[in-house]
């Protein structure tokens, strides 16, 4: 029997939560007479947010690119039809390694900002990465779902016990909202269940050919989930508040991989399995997709907070994966799946760079800041940079995603591409007037005269994104090379693929 790759790097972040709560069971917890505990905690899991990053790079060399379908397949008799069942293709290869990328970022940018129940903090993200990679593993429908909810608890603790003054309204909402969708989506689990004989296999269901007015209800069961997932507008209101008053390192995972399951969600099971209704739903998709990106654009451009400001863009971006997905079109998906795996460095590089200056001055509100570049030239070229890609500027990975998945919609509906290029223009608008605002101008509040540009720490957790923001910029087919037959196999039922 080959060894099982995919359990060893979703489990092993698990594993390395169980440990740490054992060690602190047995020698009690070092707390110190301030309420802290011993940094060692956040280094035992940095240290195995890490080897689940170097096992996820093997998994990725033992993917054979040429390949179809899913490979590094495990499968495992659960109960009644049920079955434990992993395999990866190239789209969910990706978001597993951005998901085993960004963990030990996250942790790295928790060093020194996190003082107290550091070992639940850190057993946190542990778990919660379990439940990620869980999610773009799993190729049995009921063991999806299992993983796609977990997902919400250890999120729901992070923001509620780590965040900010209002952390229990923004965490019960962000669970409120998440969870209501996902139960219409589990009624539709059941069904399809049954309806297939007492198997939920994914490989099966893709060619389970449900009747048009049961895909009618089923895409409408599980689109409840991934557009609050995503999210869509209207049902985007929790992630402002979420993102406002998670930790830094809740928010960089928030909007760079949580997010990130609702676009796979249509990807993997709403396009293959409901085509007909798909198509059907087209035309509203589309419109939905064009009001978050103008509406949220629009929002983002007044704000004062430098995270909700981010976090109304991450709507707006997500409008254009919903848009190249409908788009029922390669170039469409393509760009779907690139711009997921784009935003993904770049909306969790902008949340780093926010944490960077509100870790010195406990303050995002925009006011507050201004000719940041006299003090900080680190920083302000980094943020140049993550402006940049944000805008969408040609050489940078998000000008690769909005222009692909633009084609695609202008391929299918030319105004869907009108409506969503007037976001490229906004976004442009509130982006460049943050920067000029922190960055530029000379300094008007004196607290910021003695304040330090990015540290070790903090170059250690941007150069990666920055990296990979310039490289798929660049050198986007490495990515198109891989989501190919991805994008392909999501439009084979599709009428247009």
């Amino acid at each position: 029997m080959d060894f099982p790759i995919l359990s060893a790097v979703t489990f092993l972040p698990l594993a390395g939560a169980i440990l740490i709560l054992l060690i602190k069971a047995l020698t009690g917890a070092q707390i110190r007479a301030d309420g802290t505990e011993d940094d060692r905690v956040m280094y035992a899991g940095l240290l195995f947010s890490v080897a689940t990053f170097i096992v996820s790079i093997v998994m990725f060399l033992s993917f054979d690119l040429s390949g179809k379908g899913y490979q590094l397949v495990e499968e495992v008799s659960w109960f009644q039809g049920i079955q434990y069942k992993m395999g990866v293709d190239g789209m969910s290869l990706l978001l597993i390694l951005l998901t085993t990328l960004l963990t030990p970022i996250a942790l790295i940018a928790s060093i020194g900002s996190i003082k107290k129940r550091l070992t639940e903090y850190v057993v946190c993200f542990l778990v919660l990465e379990t439940f990620m990679i869980g999610v773009f593993c799993a190729l049995d429908l009921i063991l999806f779902y299992v993983f796609f909810e977990a997902g919400l608890i250890p999120m729901f603790i992070i923001i509620g016990v780590w965040g900010g003054a209002d952390r229990i309204y923004a965490s019960f909402k962000f669970f409120l909202y998440t969870l209501l969708g996902s139960l219409f989506m589990l009624a539709a689990v059941v069904y399809m269940y049954l309806a297939n004989d007492g198997s939920s296999d994914v490989m099966e269901l893709e060619n389970f050919a449900f009747d048009k007015d049961a895909q009618t209800w089923l895409w409408l069961a599980f689109f409840a989930s991934f557009a609050v997932k995503l999210p869509m507008w209207p049902v985007h209101t929790w992630l402002p508040d979420a993102h406002v008053q998670a930790p830094t390192a809740g928010s960089v995972i928030l909007a760079a991989v949580l997010l990130k399951m609702g676009g796979y969600g249509l990807l993997r099971f709403s396009l293959p399995m409901f085509p007909d209704a798909s198509e059907l739903f087209q035309p509203f998709v589309f419109v939905l997709s064009v009001v978050a990106i103008v509406y949220a654009s629009l929002v983002a451009w007044r704000q004062t907070d430098m995270k909700k400001l981010i976090a109304y863009s991450s709507v707006a971006h997500m409008g254009f994966v919903t848009l190249g997905i409908f788009s029922f079109t390669e170039v469409g998906v393509q760009g779907a799946i690139f711009q997921m795996l784009s935003h993904g460095l770049i909306s969790g590089a902008l949340f780093l760079i926010v944490g960077v200056v509100y870790d010195r001055m406990h303050t995002r509100d925009i006011a507050a800041y201004g000719g940041l570049v006299h003090r900080m030239p680190v920083y302000a070229t980094l943020f140049m940079l993550f402006t940049m890609a944000n805008v969408g500027l040609p050489g940078t990975s998000g000008f690769v995603g909005e222009i692909l998945t633009m084609v695609g919609a202008f391929q299918a509906n030319t105004w869907a591409a009108a409506g969503a290029a007037l976001g490229v223009i906004f976004s442009a608008v509130y982006m460049l007037t943050l920067y000029r605002r922190t960055v530029f101008g000379e300094i008007t509040n004196p607290e910021l005269e003695t304040i330090q540009d990015v540290n070790v720490k903090e170059l250690i957790c941007l150069i990666p994104l920055a990296i990979g923001t310039i490289l798929l910029g660049i050198l986007p087919n490495l990515i198109f090379d891989i989501t190919r037959e991805s994008s392909l196999h999501a439009l084979a039922q599709v009428a247009g693929g």
